[in-house]
């Protein structure tokens, strides 16, 4: 008898509908997995065997049964401890120990463990939202996903705590109430755990300004400055001044943390990422990718921050994977088999010293590096690096004044203020841009610039002086434009003026 049932697989951050058929004939005792699973889905024999025997159903080596498992179609990789509940579901119904009704209307997901308990599993979101997609009814996930599944409506989440609870539910003895819709609708503005904001940081006034540019229209950030001018602090204090998420935007960071099996301990994303890696990451931990497509950090940081201290100590080949993302806002990674794309819309804020000691450039401390060091140090960071970075300044060390003494009249401006001048600097963009495929200024291309962009006649002066004084690139020219129109949101203003050009260009220094 053979009996067929649904399930799902993973790709990237898309789910596809996995149909497991699973047949049994008396013989000598054999189990096998088809449909190219993976070490992982063919282990889950051991488990599915230990795990029906411990529940008190008679298991595949008591009855000497030949069973063989077919996850179709063939052709997609199948990943993972997922299927080990569908896969006992369906010998129980092949050896008419369990009779499921409905099974051409419902979805089961879920690893088991030795004693027949049903764990939790990576990636349960897409597949849930995938399920509700293709029509099914009902979906059986484990107990312990039920937070995150529950996000989406239209669809019965039953949560399954044991093998044996799953059965009493497929056969009409204990059904399981479906779990409540919980969709947030309040997101939080930083984690629980932000431990410092832009209020407790004294003086660097001028750095703050240019973070409160760069979080209005999602521009990348190099903080440049000697060891503890408060570069990391002004980093971390950011998150506190992001914007609050939309639910849309939520649910897309949720649905990656998902894949990712970064969800454990919170269900639903309700903060925009920061995330912090550290120098010697490599350069997939960077972009994503492995045999089985993962995201990384970049994709980790979506609609957030991706920090990188001490900049030119990462690896150059990490430095020059970021091009593309930083350019496009994705990640393509090829394999043989297939292409999977990730999303990166991030800020990139990165920090570095003006050398390896650090004290290059200033008047109180003398540097000890050669000029050879210094320039190998400096140049670790491209061209074409630098050219994607739209703000580049220069944090120094504060005064003992600045730092022990009291705050000045005009650094009074609480987190709270910051985030909603970048709030409103965000709705001003929404509303430009609601036709449009681009949510912020960053995100403009060059067709776009001229369009969303108009200057007065001395803000055009000062664009052409400021791009033949420095030789800038096409790319620079439009950041220039595309930070001027940012200000401009800041100040209100439906037209670009000299001195919304006037601060752009201060921003768009050469580090040397």
């Amino acid at each position: 008898m053979t009996v067929r049932l649904f399930s799902g697989a993973v790709i990237g951050l898309d789910a596809f509908p996995v149909e497991v058929e699973v047949d049994a004939t008396p013989g000598l005792h054999l189990f096998s997995i088809v449909g190219l699973p993976d070490k992982t889905v063919q282990e889950s024999r051991d488990r599915i065997q230990a795990a029906l025997r411990n529940s008190g159903f008679v298991a595949p080596k008591q009855k000497n049964q030949r069973i063989t498992v077919n996850l179709a179609p063939a052709d997609i990789k199948k990943e993972g401890s997922g299927y080990d509940l569908v896969i006992a579901v369906g010998y129980l119904i092949t050896t008419k120990q369990l009779v499921f009704e409905s099974r051409g209307t419902t979805m089961i997901f879920g690893e088991l463990g030795l004693d027949g308990s049903v764990r939790r599993i990576s990636g349960i979101l897409p597949l849930v939202q995938m399920a509700k997609l293709k029509g099914f009814k009902e979906v059986l996930v484990p107990i312990d996903n039920v937070g995150e599944a529950a996000m989406i409506a239209g669809i019965r989440i039953i949560p399954v705590a044991t093998l044996q609870s799953a059965v009493g539910h497929i056969n009409g003895k204990s059904v399981i109430p479906p779990a409540t819709q919980t969709r947030s609708t309040q997101s939080s503005i930083r984690p629980d755990d932000q431990e410092v904001s832009m209020s407790d940081i004294r003086g660097q006034e001028s750095a703050k300004r240019a973070l409160v540019v760069a979080a209005s229209g999602g521009h990348n950030v190099l903080m440049y400055g000697p060891p503890g001018s408060g570069k990391t602090l002004l980093a971390r204090a950011l998150s506190g001044i992001l914007p609050p998420l939309s639910d849309d935007e939520a649910l897309e960071i949720t649905k990656i943390y998902s894949v990712a099996g970064l969800t454990e301990n919170t269900p639903f994303i309700t903060y925009r990422p920061f995330r912090n890696p550290h120098h010697t990451s490599s350069s997939i931990a960077i972009i994503g990718g492995g045999s089985w497509p993962r995201p990384g950090e970049v994709t980790l940081a979506h609609r957030g921050v991706l920090f990188l201290d001490e900049f030119p100590e990462f690896p150059r080949s990490v430095i020059e994977v970021l091009r593309q993302p930083m350019e496009s806002g994705d990640v393509t990674i090829a394999r043989a088999n297939s292409t999977v794309r990730f999303p990166a819309r991030f800020m990139l804020v990165a920090a570095m010293n003006p050398c390896p000691c650090g004290n290059f450039g200033d008047e109180n401390q003398a540097c000890i590096c050669s000029e050879q060091s210094i320039s190998r140090y400096q140049k670790k960071l491209s061209g074409p690096i630098l050219d994607r970075i739209d703000i580049q300044i220069v944090v120094p060390r504060e005064t003992y004044s600045k730092l022990a003494g009291a705050k000045p009249a005009s650094a009074q401006t609480g987190d709270d203020e910051l985030s909603s001048q970048i709030v409103r600097a965000r709705d001003v963009q929404t509303e430009r841009y609601a036709k449009s495929r681009h949510r912020l200024n960053s995100e403009l291309g060059p067709r776009e610039i001229h369009h969303y962009c108009p200057m007065t006649k001395d803000a055009e002066k000062l664009v052409e002086m400021a791009v033949t004084a420095n030789n800038l690139s096409a790319r620079a020219y439009h950041k220039l434009l595309k930070l001027g129109r940012t200000i401009a949101d800041l100040d209100r203003s439906n037209i670009i003026d000299s001195l919304h050009i006037g601060e752009a260009i201060g921003y768009r220094i050469k580090v040397d």
